[in-house]
């Protein structure tokens, strides 16, 4: 039996067109987003077959398939599972990734990654990648915790970099977040979740353990409206998923969920949290959801108990 698909796993349907998996909900259709499509002017070659792809933004992934394969187009791009001609798995195609590329073979020694803990995504994993490709490390389970624990350590060391002020600032342009610029560094200064090796920036990112896997989809609830509240955070140990969650002790909300990597690993438990964004009714609880576009105006999530420590 073959295991299930999960976060950060790739898909390819029988067009050629390739997925990134972007939830746990895959019994009958893999919950994903479309990322990269074959093109004869694509800037990309498959390593494996030739041939050129393009890699898709997001509105250009959604308008695409809305125009040619509306019947995946939902929240998420959902293939069904008798269309996936291929699945990419990060932790499977690691011994390969590391046996071509020096550079993720040197990260994942100055993060002491056990085997079977970790792969890449993107590029690297669907073999499309280039000498200036970003590193998409995936780590799983608690071995992600591990990893970040480890890459200060690593810096010091002289095993990889931080990033410099100037790559600092182009990430923050990137992500456009509705937080200051000295906002947003204090908050992902202590992340420990990106870097760079040999001159190359990478992202740690986290996945489940396929035990700890949820197959039940996070629902989207009734709209109540926007909203901004400030709460003690309760638990934070889905903090790095997607959504990101943050349980909260509150009178009214009684979770924040985050859909954009931006406010991923924004807070701990026992931080006092200030959050903006869309409230859903979910029978009877409200949730506040941060990140309800790809550049969501107006919803954020900041600890207020960082910034006044600081």
């Amino acid at each position: 039996m073959n295991p299930p698909l999960r976060l950060r796993d790739f898909v390819e349907d029988e067009d050629g067109w390739l997925y990134a998996v972007a939830a746990y909900d895959n019994a009958e259709r893999a919950g994903c987003v479309l990322r990269y499509v074959p093109d004869p002017a694509g800037d990309r070659v498959r390593q494996a077959t030739g041939v050129a792809y393009r890699k898709l933004d997001f509105p250009e992934a959604y308008a695409r398939v809305a125009t040619e394969k509306p019947q995946y187009l939902d929240l998420l791009h959902r293939v069904p599972l008798g269309e996936i001609a291929a699945v990419h798995k990060p932790d499977a195609v690691f011994p390969s990734v590391l046996a071509r590329d020096e550079r993720v073979r040197q990260l994942a020694d100055a993060l002491g990654l056990a085997p079977g803990t970790a792969g890449c995504t993107g590029s690297l994993l669907v073999g499309l990648e280039g000498p200036g490709s970003d590193i998409d490390l995936v780590v799983y389970g608690a071995a992600f915790d591990r990893a970040r624990a480890r890459l200060p350590h690593a810096i010091r060391e002289g095993l990889a970099d931080d990033l410099s002020e100037e790559l600092w600032r182009r990430v923050y342009a990137k992500r456009r977040p509705e937080l200051a610029y000295d906002e947003f560094r204090l908050h992902e200064g202590r992340k420990w979740n990106r870097g760079q090796v040999g001159g190359t920036y990478f992202d740690i990112l986290f996945a489940r353990d396929y035990d700890a896997i949820d197959p039940r989809p996070v629902p989207k609830g009734p709209v109540l409206g926007k909203a901004r509240i400030e709460a003690t955070v309760t638990n934070a140990a889905l903090a790095y998923d997607v959504p990101a969650v943050y349980d909260l002790d509150h009178p009214e909300v009684s979770r924040v969920l985050s859909f954009t990597h931006t406010y991923a690993g924004q807070a701990l438990a026992g931080e006092t949290v200030e959050a903006a964004g869309v409230l859903e009714a979910h029978d009877n609880e409200r949730w506040l959801v941060v990140g309800t576009s790809r550049e969501p105006v107006g919803e954020y999530i900041r600890s207020r108990t960082l910034l006044e420590s600081a």
